[in-house]
């Protein structure tokens, strides 16, 4: 069961945390509480998956010597030893042919699903995996860039900064996070979060005519 969160802040409202929030690459040493830690962990796994296989892996790097690690895997960018903690999102292509029985279970303890539901989801997961091919891959890594997307607007709101990092060394990464043996994770994304030593700059965006389009490329959205 997912347990019910207790807010420590007051926290920004969803349009105000993603108006405001900035990719921050300098960061103060001040620790995350065990308690907010907590909070950003259960919203981001709060995210949606495929069939809700849930097939991100995420590693909190948190101990000095594992961050250096990072670090050095990820082109020596300082914000992951700055940061007090960097959430590695791995992806795991064989989730959905792993025994998913705790997920029915808990679908069907909470209500969401129906026996009719598991049934059908245990021959269409093993259906949709094969189906996938050498996509598989590819589809979790987006189940893991959305949760990694909940975890910085969840982090924005509750007084933290972040940086979606996608610069440094797949397998590198794996050998950090102890899955240098298991060709079948892929590393999405490195997060590092903590408190911003640096302001929010906005650079802004284009007019939506540039890259907003209604039905068909080339038929821009006027707003």
């Amino acid at each position: 069961m997912v347990q019910e969160l207790s807010l420590q802040t007051k926290p920004l409202d969803v349009p105000s945390a993603i108006i405001q929030r900035r990719s921050i690459k300098s960061f103060k040493p001040d620790p995350i509480s065990p308690e907010l830690l907590k909070q950003l962990v259960e919203l981001t796994v709060a995210a949606p998956s495929s069939y809700n296989i849930q097939d991100w892996r995420i590693i909190l790097v948190q101990d000095e010597e594992q961050k250096a690690a990072l670090s050095a895997a990820a082109w020596n960018q300082k914000q992951i030893v700055e940061a007090p903690v960097t959430f590695v999102f791995a992806a795991d292509a064989t989730a959905g042919e792993q025994d998913l029985t705790p997920i029915y279970e808990q679908g069907l303890a909470t209500g969401a699903w129906t026996e009719g539901t598991v049934n059908y989801f245990k021959t269409a997961i093993p259906q949709h995996q094969a189906g996938l091919g050498d996509k598989r891959r590819e589809y979790a890594i987006k189940d893991a860039v959305i949760a990694a997307t909940h975890l910085v607007l969840a982090a924005e709101s509750l007084g933290l900064s972040t940086c979606f990092m996608n610069g440094w060394i797949e397998e590198k990464v794996k050998e950090v996070i102890g899955a240098a043996d298991n060709p079948d994770i892929a590393i999405a994304l490195l997060v590092p979060v903590g408190y911003a030593a640096e302001s929010r700059r906005d650079p802004g965006r284009l007019p939506f005519a540039y890259n907003v389009f209604v039905d068909k490329v080339g038929n821009p959205y006027k707003g």
